[in-house]
């Protein structure tokens, strides 16, 4: 049988203009909660009255000014310790928990199974069998992944926050590899809480965020007493440093994979057999080859000057081009493409370092397998 690629629904991206007037407005949202001194100082320790750093409260204040929310906790764990924090705000052993039905990621799996809440599955890509799992009587709460679980997922996000919404449900938004790429994240589109890394988006190792409804970061504060759990000021500042650059350079690398795409599919490097953009977590290309080399290409290409491993994917640590395999659920979901599917993230790469790594990368393999063989 012919290994194919999924056909894919990329999320929707922002382009440079609306980049650059969302950076404008984050310094916005600064100046009202910052002087001029303040963005140079920076305190630690549980402080009395906040409970945490000054510097950090106002570095939340800034995010939820800035997506528009009642409250906002900065938390440790990155992108998985926000996840860890929101879930346990909400829920007790053996609550209820309405999920996508596709594999989970495996960090967010783990959390699930500590907190020891039950799981009800349903097809987000299905509306109505979305809407027979919100009936009356049914969770409480729902998680929903911003970014593909599975490489064939095609649901709106803002329809189904919108469902579950109508059906008394709330919702916690894994907002990981979506944050500041997409038009609106979770929490702009109704949900309860959006949890995602700031890591991810170029700040300090370790640190994440909880943005959404007052009682729930409420709660994220409240568990969140220990000195040693802090977000410490210096941690949120250079957070927010980082993420005055993010939005527009997050426009650029979707413009280059876009084009990168484009060129692909006209043709532009031998080997490769099909191409697809896909926010297999972070928004990247899906490059399916003519023969299985797959797992043999990320160590190719990194002799070529790709990276060769992923940090935070879109950490402050890559900037090379990333050739990887895909991930472990999109795996779970689609394990004949292990052999012959890389997934290529251009991190600050133009399209033309992206294509040339491929093209040297392939060739270098060709030459170590000599002629090419049919796929399937």
């Amino acid at each position: 049988m012919t290994v194919r690629l999924p056909r894919t629904s990329p999320l929707p991206t922002v382009t440079v203009a609306d980049a650059t007037a969302r950076q404008f407005r984050l310094l916005e949202c600064t100046a009202r909660h910052f002087d001029g001194h303040q963005l140079f100082e920076a305190d630690a320790g549980v402080v009395p009255g906040p409970g945490r750093p000054r510097t950090t409260a106002r570095v939340e204040a800034v995010l939820a000014d800035f997506f528009g929310a009642p409250a906002a906790a900065l938390v440790q764990g990155a992108g998985t310790g926000a996840i860890r924090a929101a879930l346990a705000a909400v829920l007790e052993p053996g609550d209820p928990l309405l999920i996508h039905r596709a594999p989970v990621y495996r960090t967010t799996a783990v959390t699930l199974r500590g907190l020891g809440v039950r799981t009800v599955e349903a097809d987000f890509n299905d509306p109505r069998a979305l809407t027979e799992a919100l009936a009356p009587g049914r969770p409480r709460w729902a998680y929903v992944q911003h970014t593909r679980q599975r490489l064939a997922d095609s649901y709106d996000v803002g329809a189904v926050l919108a469902a579950c919404r109508a059906a008394g449900v709330r919702t916690v938004v894994d907002d990981n590899y979506a944050a500041l790429r997409v038009p609106a994240c979770g929490t702009e589109l109704g949900a309860d809480a959006s949890c995602f890394s700031l890591f991810k988006l170029h700040g300090p190792e370790g640190v994440g965020v909880v943005v959404g409804a007052a009682d729930l970061v409420a709660r994220v504060h409240e568990d969140n007493y220990s000195g040693g759990g802090q977000v410490q000021g210096h941690q949120a500042l250079d957070a927010l440093r980082a993420l005055t650059h993010v939005p527009v350079m997050w426009a650029v690398q979707s413009a280059v994979g876009a084009e990168a795409a484009e060129r692909l599919a006209a043709g532009a490097v031998p080997g490769v057999a099909e191409t697809a953009l896909a926010n297999a977590q972070d928004r990247c290309l899906l490059v399916r080859l003519d023969r299985p080399l797959a797992r043999a290409l990320p160590a190719a290409a990194a002799r070529h000057g790709a990276a060769a491993f992923p940090v935070g994917a879109n950490s402050r640590y890559e900037i090379a081009p990333l050739f990887y395999r895909l991930s472990g659920s999109a795996l779970a979901d689609a394990p004949e493409l292990a052999e012959w599917t890389v997934r290529i993230n251009p991190m600050r790469a133009g399209a033309d370092l992206v294509l040339d790594i491929l093209g040297r990368a392939l060739a270098d393999l060709g030459d170590a397998t000599g002629p090419r063989r049919r796929e399937g």
